[in-house]
């Protein structure tokens, strides 16, 4: 599979991604998010929810497992699987919501690998190196990649846009 990759300087660059997917996702859809402690998944879900039209507070849910909010144009399902071994989430049914009338986004998603459709958006947030004077740095890399037919469409779509850049590295499968 090919990858892309945007490079983000702010949380704000990192939102505007999230957004861009958000907008072109159809009903149905799942991506799954990687990243490691700090990376910025909740900051890119945060962002992707106001790319559906959420309206509510959306935060980490990681002690829930699911939360699901209403968007302007469907249901969002903001997932959390880190504490979950794979037994335990097909035990919860988190594939019923794979397919459905709403979008998905699996944080830590490698976790429960076997249990997502092989269609789906893989996204994962990569922290570069720590600056040398320890100082906070916001930049991320972000590689986006399209498992399914749909989800290749949207990523050429916004490589041609200029909004992410195609690379012949693939990423490692979340």
């Amino acid at each position: 599979m090919p990858t892309y990759v945007f490079e983000s300087r702010s949380p704000e660059e990192t939102g505007r991604l999230a957004r861009e997917l958000a907008e072109r996702l159809a009903p149905g859809s799942v991506l799954a998010l990687e990243g490691d402690l700090g990376a910025g998944k909740t900051t890119f879900a945060q962002a992707f929810a106001r790319g559906l039209g959420v309206q509510a507070v959306v935060n980490s849910p990681t002690f829930t497992l699911i939360k699901e909010y209403e968007g302007a144009r469907c249901p969002f399902y903001h997932m959390d699987v880190y504490r979950l071994s794979p037994e335990e989430a097909e035990e919860l049914g988190l594939e019923e919501y794979f397919g459905g009338d709403g979008i998905s986004l699996v944080e830590w998603a490698s976790r429960i690998g076997d249990l997502l459709p092989g269609e789906r958006l893989d996204v994962r947030l990569i922290r570069p190196a720590p600056v040398p004077d320890g100082g906070h740095d916001d930049r991320r890399i972000i590689r986006v990649t399209p498992r399914g037919g749909r989800y290749a469409d949207i990523c050429r779509d916004l490589a041609e846009r200029g909004v992410l850049q195609w690379t012949e590295q693939e990423t490692e499968k979340p």
